[in-house]
């Protein structure tokens, strides 16, 4: 077993657990905060787009399993690239997408796969996704750790209210 970390910012963190916690190889997906320079920062004080932390989710993966390829593909899907100020209806700094790389293989790949997704002509405005070096992860306070499950009405209210399943849809259809 070669176990790895893959960190996301994909905008809201409870929206970027559930699609990466049905794949076999995935050990865990842990919501949190990344990218800033505030030690142990509360959801509060990241709300206030004055830490420099995006809201994220940490994957603990079995690259035996599932590669790092494979993550960033679900990434993509769950994402709307192109914006540049937050994702769907959460605006900010903290809602903003990036890939924080653990190492310069995945810088890479992911350099790879931004560049693959820009010249595949699915979107016709730039993809503004960052791409940095990892930085400390946080967990996020317990009531955001699988909120689909713990809160399945209000999550799904969410998804679908915020635009983020239809534009899934739209651009990725049943791949997302």
């Amino acid at each position: 077993m070669a176990i790895q970390k893959a960190t996301f910012a994909g905008g809201c963190f409870w929206c970027m657990v559930k699609p990466f916690d049905r794949y076999d190889g995935v050990i865990s997906v842990v919501s949190g905060y990344t990218g800033g320079d505030v030690e142990n920062p509360s959801y509060e004080l990241v709300c206030t787009n004055t830490t420099g932390h995006r809201e994220a989710v940490q994957i603990t993966f079995d690259d035996e399993v599932i590669s790092y390829e494979e993550l960033l593909s679900i990434f993509w899907r769950q994402i709307d690239p192109t914006d540049a100020g937050g994702q769907f209806f959460d605006r900010g700094e903290s809602y903003r997408t990036a890939i924080f790389t653990h190492s310069p293989e995945q810088e890479k790949l992911a350099e790879k796969s931004k560049h693959e997704l820009a010249a595949s002509g699915k979107f016709d405005k730039p993809i503004h996704t960052d791409i940095l070096p990892a930085k400390p992860f946080y967990p996020a306070e317990e009531g955001h750790q699988n909120y689909y499950m713990k809160n399945p009405a209000h999550y799904e209210r969410y998804a679908i209210g915020s635009g983020r399943e239809r534009f899934k849809t739209e651009h990725w259809g049943d791949q997302s």
